[in-house]
């Protein structure tokens, strides 16, 4: 919901504030006055493309700034969180979001996403959460084949979602399919090239019979068996020194006759040595015989096994260089034992896939057959509801009509929903931006609005001149039916009739004011009796007549009877 707007410098408007707030805003005002201006500056700040020429004559540049009460979740607070902008909390439902855009007079633009700098395309991604404008020339909504379907979906409520669901379950496991048989048909010589060349890599693989690790291992083999002398040489010295078996000290023999002495003693703390002692004996001995295995390993090598090691390298090698590392090699075994198999099970599963396909073909027909069926009872539905709206908005002879015609298949289903309008007895249905004038255009959205209000609401609806083209009892219900939508959403309506401004609970008025030099627009809130003479003026033109005041007067009653 708009809360507030702030326009300056756009068009004949200098500075000018707006409160909207919730339920039917009407705006009203002197031809040229700017009223227009509001559906303008509503355009700049959703996102529409600027437009240089909007700048009042003699200003650098134009802006406008508004103000939205918002849930605090949902898409329109996550599109703002991502652009980097915040909302202002009011309470744990709701929250502001302030939306800003500048342009100047040399067209560049600039916009403001929740207190942040952002791309115009930003407020363009927020507009279809938060507002929609009908003009004469320009009715935002319903605008492509997918939105007016999708208008149909939300208006068939439950029954076409669920025949939605189930189609489009059907068809993402239809389409999977054909995608699979068309990888195994279209790509056949090459998945028979690449089963033998794989085949030939396993074998490969499997002969050299490869051990995690195992280069690592060999690695250390070779080095060891380059230095044999020297590394015996060094293990017998060390092995020497800790277990002599020599007629001479070793450190076993020094440990054992330290421990000894200290173990004759009397004193605690010598004991405590002592069997620090008996460890370091321990484990100098566990030393000892690690350096006897050590020692005995390097006497079993004969002098051909460091040929053999190096051998069994290169081997391993060639896998390391086919496959980049060892691991690799080992794990190809596995992933592409796998993908073997599946090779050369082409031709059975083809067959297989093929009688799936028929199968769920089958399951799909179904599924889009049924959903068509809902959404042809919605259209009639939806078509009836809009020709009786519209026979009371001066189109008594118009219909309306929802097509649902068959198209290619999609995700959304086979189905091309197209709103038709046959503006008077005799006229074939033609699409409804081809089919109505202006005037006709804005009530035939009016009619679709209510009706669908409902089942699809809208936080914000914004109607430019919705009246063109009609009064008497025509701009009453024109008037009342605003206000009937009003009751779930806010309603924003530019317009010349007292018919229609009667039914809003928050009114407006544009004046256009001249000091010979420079030209501005204020506005202000109407009520009381300068609502009334406001009223007045858009019945006769005089506001301090007696007959157009009573007949004001009356006007505003008739809001009662909503």
């Amino acid at each position: 919901m708009i809360e507030e707007m702030r326009l300056r410098d756009l068009g004949v408007i200098a500075e000018a504030t707006l409160p909207m707030g919730a339920g039917f805003t009407a705006i009203t005002g002197e031809t040229g006055a700017g009223k227009t201006m509001v559906v303008t500056g509503l355009g700049l700040l959703l996102g529409q493309r600027a437009d240089f020429s909007a700048v009042r004559a003699g200003a650098s540049q134009a802006s406008v700034a508004g103000v939205w009460v918002v849930s605090s979740a949902g898409a329109v607070a996550e599109r703002v969180a991502d652009a980097g902008g915040e909302l202002e909390t009011i309470d744990d439902a709701t929250s502001e979001l302030y939306l800003s855009r500048s342009i100047t007079a040399e067209g560049r633009s600039r916009a403001s996403v929740g207190g942040v700098k952002a791309p115009a395309s930003v407020l363009s991604d927020l507009a279809d959460n938060l507002i929609v404008v009908h003009g004469q020339s320009d009715q935002l909504r319903l605008r492509s084949a997918a939105a007016q379907r999708e208008a149909l979906d939300r208006f068939g409520g439950p029954a076409i979602a669920q025949a939605a669901d189930a189609y489009r379950d059907a068809y993402t496991r239809f389409t999977a399919l054909d995608v699979r048989i068309a990888e195994i048909t279209q790509h056949r010589d090459a998945r028979i090239a690449e089963a033998a060349h794989l085949r030939g890599v396993l074998a490969d693989i499997e002969q050299a019979d490869p051990q995690p690790g195992e280069d690592d291992e060999l690695a250390q083999r070779a080095e060891r068996l380059a230095n044999a002398e020297d590394l015996r040489l060094a293990a017998a010295t060390a092995h020497e020194a800790l277990s002599s078996e020599e007629d001479t000290a070793d450190v076993l023999a020094l440990i054992a006759e330290a421990r000894r002495s200290l173990e004759r003693a009397a004193d605690p703390a010598l004991t405590a040595l002592a069997e620090q002692l008996a460890e370091l004996s321990y484990r100098a001995t566990d030393i000892a015989q690690e350096l006897s295995g050590y020692l005995a390993d390097l006497d079993e090598a004969g002098p051909h096994e460091l040929a053999t090691v190096e051998e069994r390298r290169a081997v391993l090698g060639g896998l390391i260089r086919a496959h980049g590392s060892l691991a690799a090699a080992i794990d190809l075994l596995t992933t592409g034992s796998a993908r073997l198999a599946e090779l050369d099970d082409d031709p059975d599963a083809l067959e297989r896939l093929t009688a799936e396909r028929e199968t769920l073909a089958a399951e799909l027909d179904a599924c889009a057959a049924a959903l068509t069926a809902a959404r042809t009872e919605a259209a009639g539905r939806l078509g009836a509801a809009v020709t009786a709206e519209l026979r009371e908005l001066a189109l008594p002879d118009a219909r309306l009509e929802v097509q649902v015609a068959p198209t290619a298949p999609t995700a959304s289903g086979r189905d091309e929903v197209t709103i038709l309008l046959a503006p008077h007895p005799g006229a074939s249905p033609r699409p409804v931006a081809k089919s109505a004038s202006g005037g006709e255009l804005s009530r035939v959205m009016l009619a679709i609005e209510v009706v669908m209000s409902a089942s699809d609401p809208v936080p914000t609806f914004v109607f430019d001149e919705v009246d063109a083209g009609i009064g008497g009892a025509a701009a009453i219900e024109v008037g009342r039916r605003l206000a009937r939508l009003a009751q779930s959403s806010q309603v924003i309506a530019v317009t010349h009739l007292a018919q229609v401004a009667a039914f809003a609970n928050n009114h407006l008025s544009v004046v256009k004011q001249s000091d010979g030099s420079v030209t501005a627009s204020s506005v202000r809130t109407l009520d009381g009796t300068d609502r009334e003479a406001e009223m007045a003026r858009l019945l006769s033109g005089m506001t301090d007549s007696d007959a157009a005041l009573a007949h004001a007067r009356e006007l505003l009653a008739l809001r009662e009877t909503i």
